[in-house]
Formats: structure tokens, C-alpha cells, sequence
């Protein structure tokens, strides 16, 4: 019974999400909201669908240059952590 409470929960949380995004046009609002049930909900349908709005905010919002250099700067900063992990595990 707890599981199915929670799941109406976190619908609702998402369902009031995606109308402040889509139909009050409240960007700022509905990422928080979407970044909340992301963090508390991590393993739901609704944080899924919830990591695709925050997709389609971030591309909507943010020039596709800073995407692009953000990715790459995470992309070198994860090589980076491997490289130094593989040389510790090396010298051990």
C-alpha cells in the first residue's frame, strides 16, 4: 500500500512539474520541481521523465555552445579521474 502511495505522490509531483512547464510557462518553477522529484525519487517513472524535461529545458534555455563545452569539460574532468585512479592502482 506505501508503494502505491508514493507512486500517486510522485505523479502528482510530476503532473504539477509539467504544468508549470507547459502550460504556466513557469521555466524556473518547473526545473526545481522536476530537480526535487529527481533527488527524492531517483528510481521512479516520473524521475525518468523528469531527467527528459530537464533535457529539453536545458537545450531550450541554454545556447548549444555552453552545452557542448560543458559536456566536454565533464568528459576530460571523468578521464582525468581514471587516468589518476589507474596510475595509483599502478604504483600499489
Amino acid at each position: 500500500m506505501r508503494d502505491n502511495k508514493l507512486s500517486t505522490e510522485v505523479s502528482r509531483q510530476y503532473a504539477s512539474a509539467y504544468d508549470a512547464h507547459y502550460t504556466a510557462k513557469a521555466i524556473h518553477k518547473a526545473f526545481a520541481l522536476y530537480e526535487h522529484i529527481i533527488a527524492d525519487h531517483p528510481d521512479t517513472r516520473e524521475a525518468g521523465y523528469s531527467r527528459s524535461q530537464v533535457q529539453n529545458i536545458v537545450n531550450a534555455v541554454v545556447p548549444k555552445k555552453k552545452i557542448m563545452d560543458s559536456l566536454l569539460e565533464l568528459a576530460r574532468i571523468h578521464f582525468d579521474q581514471d587516468v589518476k585512479l589507474g596510475a595509483e592502482s599502478a604504483s600499489a
